[in-house]
């Protein structure tokens, strides 16, 4: 498996190099690959969903190929995107997505905080509060899109969009009192994906 952390870059960006590599991957052209990064402010929502924000959102909105609906990701938030040949893995969609929950919740507890799975629902919680966004996708057994740490990023263009009697969103920042290294956080989310898959 290749791990490539790319920094801040323009989700479109991203994107585009994820969509090559699919693409490649399907053709066993390149091997299975994670991308690291953070983008500048947007916010995406699944293309199954038709849930509208009930607000003018800050930053632009784009309708991607995901499941799940509206998300946020901005600067101080570690973006990771799997492209994982699923078949040859034996994985299922939601397998995966399990399988996704578990090696995050061991990178996190490397660096000190104990996360645990959401009521049935893709992502990670911490403390009582949502803390990792899971959205994937799966296209001829080849995984895209992915998954999304708060690290220590401003958290209040996510609680715009948290549903009424939904979860607060939480930072790696506010459980562990300080701000941590995003360098640390890729290297130990780098590390157990190495291990597991």
């Amino acid at each position: 498996m290749l791990v490539r952390h790319l920094g801040l870059k323009p989700y479109a960006e991203v994107m585009a190099l994820q969509s090559e590599i699919v693409q490649r991957r399907a053709a066993r052209q390149a091997p299975d690959t994670l991308l690291l990064a953070q983008h500048p402010s947007l916010y995406t929502r699944g293309a199954a969903s038709r849930r509208r924000p009930a607000c003018r959102l800050p930053y632009p909105l784009r309708t991607v190929n995901r499941e799940g609906g509206l998300f946020f990701y901005g600067p101080g938030q570690l973006a990771g995107y799997p492209v994982f040949d699923l078949r040859g893995r034996g994985l299922t969609l939601d397998s995966y997505e399990r399988s996704l929950e578990g090696v995050i919740i061991e990178a996190l507890l490397d660096i000190g905080v104990k996360a645990i799975r959401h009521r049935g629902e893709a992502g990670l919680c911490a403390a009582g509060k949502r803390l990792v966004f899971i959205g994937v996708a799966v296209e001829n057994g080849i995984s895209s899109h992915g998954f999304a740490i708060n690290v220590d990023g401003d958290l209040a263009p996510l609680r715009l969009i948290t549903p009424q009697r939904g979860l607060e969103w939480t930072s790696l920042q506010e459980l562990l009192g300080h701000p941590p290294d995003e360098l640390a956080v890729a290297r130990s989310v780098a590390e157990a994906f190495l291990r597991y898959f």
